[in-house]
């Protein structure tokens, strides 16, 4: 028998190196890594409960089949569960809110060990994607809207739409003596009456506050109810009667008392070249036309500062943490015009960042910024779409942790394949753990979409653990989020309001930070994924 007496080769060596770096990080030797070394680098992953849980009718329907949905996302060692709360259901009547449905649900969440993100959802359910039960605004607020259509977004041609109000309203007495943010306010102070006692003993540890359709801050400006397809560059939605009044007075203030909204800005499935406004005019270039886009992209801003600090009000003291999303508009993202942005309200170019003015609103507020898409690769996506998903979600977490607040990110669409795990993983750590402590950058927590008889499957749902472990940094469930990232304190009184130039100020755009091109966690990973790294770092030091 032949004795190895020497030092092995320094290839050898190189490769047992990286055998260890790697099987430390994925834990392949239990002993490796201390847990609470790696503690700050858990994310908590909740999931998106069915939008039907509760039905049209208020009524909390199979319960028990939910009870047993809920025990196999414990199994998978989930941290919580998200879900609409509709104003829809709630407030059936003026200032009557029947929350009987909801508790029941709580209850649930609560007896099952998970905790919950509540959404304040004062929006309609039904014609967004994704959508498949219908349950509008309150009857008796479309009934206003009967004999004031005004109160609805419009588009140039005059199509109404009812699925948000148009934020317009937000501080017209139009509802029976109260404008619209005050029946969002009055809303949110009943739900804190009603579930104090789920508050007290830290079940809701975030409100996420729904500013416009699909609970997103934005524009209704692709609804496929009225026939938009992907990937049409939307239309702006500022043609209601407050709207235009409120454009005029502003256009006049400054000078320009002749300036209109948009006539060549094209419809809903046009492409930027074959409009006016984005393409061979390049209207969004003229002054005119940056004026208008930084009025409507501001009234958005305003829009959300203004509801969120009714939120704080309305939550203050309570151990919750506020947060708002921001849709994932990524197709254009990658022409001149990012045309499907602009009509959306997020007035964002190559030289201009229209995020990072949101995250600096949020910022006031305290708040997380929730942004979707976070699944998607370029590669997936149709070339003519110019779509950009990937650096999108790199510039919006950017800009969000310059601002000094936390992210929080969802699966834009159904997603149970690896390749989908893997890029949100990602984006959810995007340089990787670190086995010291915390990691440079890292989102707080991710909302998967959606609880269904297709996630639990049993292949889907067997990916699927493997992907919350991941996220958990290969740790075992933490039921103490104090215990590895930033904890969950009672909540402090919004900031003095900022004002709109210091917001504006963020609009200067920066290099995002790095995001490295994989994820060091994968869920095909394991003994034989790292021994494939291995040797391909041997067969590159070879070359």
């Amino acid at each position: 028998m032949l004795h190895c007496v020497h030092s092995p080769h320094p290839v050898v060596k190189q490769g047992l190196r990286i055998f260890h770096t790697y099987s430390k990080t994925m834990q392949v030797f239990p002993f490796a890594v201390k847990d609470n070394e790696v503690l700050a680098n858990y994310v908590s992953v909740y999931v998106m409960l069915p939008l039907g849980v509760i039905s049209s009718d208020n009524v909390f329907e199979n319960p028990e089949e939910l009870r047993k949905q809920l025990k196999k996302l414990k199994s998978a060692e989930v941290d919580g569960v998200m879900m609409d709360v509709w104003w829809g259901l709630i407030e059936s009547k003026p200032r009557s809110y029947d929350w009987t449905a909801y508790r029941k649900l709580f209850q649930m969440v609560k007896e099952e060990g998970l905790r919950l993100q509540a959404i304040m959802s004062f929006h309609q359910c039904g014609g967004n994607v994704g959508d498949i039960v219908y349950i509008p605004i309150p009857q008796w607020v479309r009934d206003i809207g009967g004999d004031n259509p005004d109160i609805f977004y419009t588009n140039r041609k005059g199509t109404r739409n009812p699925e948000y109000l148009s934020l317009g309203v937000d501080n017209q007495p139009l509802f029976g003596g109260r404008t619209a943010v005050e029946l969002y306010s009055d809303y949110m102070r009943s739900f804190r009456k009603a579930m104090s006692d789920f508050l007290e003993e830290g079940l809701i540890t975030d409100i996420e506050v729904g500013l416009g359709p699909a609970g997103e801050t934005r524009y209704p400006s692709y609804p496929e109810t009225q026939g938009w397809v992907f990937p049409g560059i939307g239309e702006f939605q500022c043609y209601d009667k407050y709207f235009k009044a409120d454009f005029k007075e502003a256009a006049t203030k400054a000078g320009h008392p002749e300036w209109e909204l948009p006539d060549d800005a094209g419809e809903y499935n046009d492409t930027p070249e074959a409009t006016g406004f984005f393409g061979a005019n390049e209207t969004y270039l003229t002054e005119k036309g940056k004026f208008f886009l930084t009025w409507y992209s501001n009234k958005l801003i305003k829009h959300g500062d203004q509801i969120l600090d009714l939120a704080n009000q309305a939550f203050l003291g309570c151990k919750v943490k506020l947060a708002a999303k921001v849709s994932g508009i990524h197709w254009w993202y990658k022409d001149d015009s990012h045309a499907a942005e602009l009509t959306t309200g997020y007035y964002n170019l190559k030289d201009r960042d229209g995020y990072r003015p949101l995250a600096r609103m949020l910022s006031r507020h305290y708040a997380i910024l929730n942004f979707t898409c976070v699944e998607m690769k370029d590669s997936e996506q149709p070339a003519t779409a110019k779509s950009g998903p990937e650096e999108l979600v790199q510039q919006v977490l950017s800009g969000a942790w310059r601002e000094e607040i936390e992210v929080a990110c969802e699966n834009a669409l159904n997603r149970y394949d690896k390749y989908a795990y893997n890029q949100m993983l990602r984006n959810a750590r995007p340089n990787g753990v670190n086995k010291n402590g915390p990691p440079k950058h890292r989102i707080t927590s991710l909302t998967y979409l959606r609880l269904g008889d297709d996630l639990l499957n049993s292949s889907n749902f067997s990916l699927f653990k493997v992907f919350v472990r991941r996220m958990h940094a290969n740790l075992d469930f933490n039921p103490n989020p104090e215990n590895y990232f930033k904890p969950i304190v009672p909540l402090e009184r919004s900031k003095p309001e900022f004002s709109m130039e210091y917001i504006l100020e963020a609009t200067e755009p920066l290099e995002p930070f790095p995001f490295d091109d994989e994820t060091d966690m994968p869920v095909d990973g394991g003994f034989a994924y790292w021994i494939k790294q291995v040797f391909a770092k041997l067969i590159s030091l070879f070359k």
